[in-house]
C-alpha cells in the first residue's frame, strides 16, 4: 500500500485534508465537497452572518494551512488537499436554503466548475501559487456556482 505524505498529528494536515475525506483514493476532491455538508449543518441554522463568518475565517485559515502543508509534503497543489474544496461549497451553499435538493444542485454546479476549470477559474488555477492559489480557484467556482444557483435553481423554486 502507497503511504501518503501528510502528518497526521498536525492539525494543518488533518484539516488541510478534510478530517481525512481527502485521503480518498479516487475523487479526493468530491469526498472533500461532502465533507463540508455536516459543516453547513453545523453552522447554517444560526443565520447569514454566521455562514459569512464561516466562510471568511475558512478561507483565511484555509490559505494558512494550504500554505503550511503543501511546504511540508513538497508539493504545491495536493489532490488530498481538500479544505478547498470546502469552503469552496460552503461559498456556493452562501445564503442557499439547506435542502436535499439544493445540496444536490449546488453540489453537481460546484464540482463541474471545480473539475472543467472554465475561464477564470483555469487562468487563477494556473497562475496563482502559494496557500492562496490552492484556495482561490475553488473560491472562485464557488462564487460562480453560488452565481448560478441565485440567479437561475432557486427562481425556479417560487
Amino acid at each position: 500500500m502507497k503511504q501518503h505524505p501528510f502528518n497526521l498529528n498536525k492539525w494543518q494536515h488533518w484539516l488541510a485534508l478534510g478530517f481525512g475525506s481527502g485521503l480518498a483514493p479516487k475523487a479526493p476532491g468530491t469526498f472533500g465537497t461532502l465533507a463540508a455538508i455536516p459543516l453547513l449543518y453545523l453552522v447554517w441554522p444560526f443565520g447569514i452572518w454566521w455562514a459569512a463568518a464561516f466562510v471568511v475565517l475558512g478561507t483565511l485559515l484555509g490559505v494558512y494551512i494550504c500554505d503550511v502543508v503543501s511546504r511540508d509534503i513538497g508539493t504545491a497543489d495536493h489532490g488530498s488537499i481538500v479544505w478547498d474544496e470546502v469552503i469552496g461549497f460552503a461559498i456556493t451553499m452562501f445564503a442557499v436554503p439547506l435542502s436535499l435538493t439544493n445540496l444536490l444542485v449546488a453540489f453537481l454546479l460546484f464540482r463541474l466548475l471545480d473539475i472543467a476549470k472554465p475561464w477564470p477559474i483555469r487562468w487563477f488555477d494556473r497562475n496563482v501559487h502559494g496557500g492562496f492559489g490552492v484556495m482561490l480557484d475553488d473560491i472562485i467556482a464557488g462564487i460562480l456556482a453560488c452565481a448560478l444557483l441565485h440567479s437561475v435553481w432557486l427562481p425556479l423554486q417560487i
